[in-house]
């Protein structure tokens, strides 16, 4: 097809890597199938053949397919382009909303929506900077390094997953975070050196907004709380909270008071052992020097 005497080449699926139904959500797997169908029968309901209409929006016949069938996500554009050709009148942009809530595997959707209706959320990492903290260029870094070796697709759904999550920074009423690295997360420049100086800017700048500290725990402390693994504490303002440790109640998400107490005893002991947030960025920005 060509635009303004310039031809232009119609997206397929190696163009859009990340976008592919997540199979272990049956709620995800159940809306993007009806985005589909609704999607064909407003195509049909014009007497539009899927080809003409791939043209139309710039996507290749065979991916027009696969996203009426439920086997691919429609982007954002996509859905506001076919709204426009099929004169859907706002009905088909609409499902935008939608598709954002199932875009990321259920296990990411779950935490982001934890996430979005805490109050409080505790961190402690001791293997490498938490994932709210990090940038892109980290995150792929650091994906990149996996092995077994993830596929692009892969790649970029847990990016984009995991950059869908700082949302949680923008909040209004903002909740209150605070997360506490090892010091050895902040000595190992995964990515190279200037992925690894936008990174420690990035802990840098988090830690001067309103309601988000950042400290770090000195390796040679010698009675460490923090030896059992990585904790996560989110707190909602119904006094109820859910919780997580590597180390504690094998892994797996906790929401018993009792357990609850253990993991916030836990983190509670670690930040004070750790350094003061301003010891912290002191010791960030002498990282940021020498880097």
């Amino acid at each position: 097809m060509s635009v303004d005497g310039e031809v232009r080449q119609l997206r397929t699926e190696a163009d859009e890597p990340g976008w592919e139904v997540d199979p272990d959500g049956e709620w995800g797997v159940a809306v993007i199938a009806t985005v589909g169908r609704q999607l064909k029968l407003r195509r049909e309901a014009v007497g539009m053949r899927a080809g003409d209409f791939g043209k139309a929006v710039g996507y290749g016949e065979d991916l027009v397919y696969k996203i009426e069938g439920g086997k691919r996500i429609p982007r954002p554009e996509y859905l506001e382009r076919a709204d426009e050709v099929l004169g859907a009148g706002g009905l088909l942009a609409a499902m935008k909303e939608d598709v954002a809530k199932v875009r990321y595997p259920k296990k990411v959707r779950d935490l982001a929506q934890m996430e979005a209706r805490a109050v409080e959320i505790g961190v402690y990492e001791n293997s490498n900077i938490a994932g709210l903290l990090q940038t892109e260029e980290h995150m792929r870094a650091l994906f990149g390094v996996w092995l077994p070796a993830y596929s692009d697709e892969e790649t970029e759904r847990m990016v984009a997953a995991r950059m869908a999550r700082r949302s949680v920074f923008e909040r209004s009423p903002a909740p209150t975070l605070s997360f506490v690295q090892e010091e050895a997360t902040l000595r190992r420049p995964t990515g190279g050196r200037m992925v690894w100086r936008r990174q420690l800017e990035r802990l840098l700048e988090l830690g001067e907004l309103r309601g988000v500290s950042i400290q770090v725990m000195p390796t040679d402390v010698e009675e460490h709380f923090g030896t059992g693994g990585s904790i996560e504490v989110l707190k909602f303002s119904d006094g109820t909270a859910v919780g997580r440790s590597e180390g504690a109640f094998n892994g797996r998400p906790v929401t018993d008071p009792k357990q609850i107490r253990i993991l916030d005893l836990r983190y509670s002991m670690i930040r004070a052992q750790a350094l003061t947030p301003r010891e912290s960025r002191a010791f960030i920005e002498q990282r940021l020097g020498e880097t």
